[in-house]
């Protein structure tokens, strides 16, 4: 058995960067729709709506959620805390 643990998923965007702190995906018919909590390394938080194709590559347009794809992402929210908690300020 290994104790490797896995490497968070990072991101750099131009105004600054960090780690994919939590991610709720759902795999739908035409791609993956994906809410992430992002963590920068200044310590602010911020919420990502992303989709990715069927390959895992990362898709550079907007993200369209179908009415069928809710239950699984909302499902998918109960495995990250702080982006559910987020979300739900958000959402009021």
């Amino acid at each position: 058995m290994s104790d490797r643990t896995e490497k968070p998923k990072t991101f750099n965007l131009h105004w600054g960067s960090g780690i994919i702190a939590e991610e709720a995906i759902v795999d739908s018919e035409h791609h993956r729709p994906t809410i992430q909590l992002l963590d920068f390394d200044d310590g602010s938080l911020s919420i990502r709506f992303c989709h990715y194709s069927h390959n895992g590559r990362f898709q550079r347009s907007p993200l369209i959620v179908e009415e069928s794809d809710i239950d699984g992402l909302r499902e998918a929210l109960e495995n990250t805390p702080r982006l559910k908690e987020l979300l739900t300020r958000l959402a009021g």
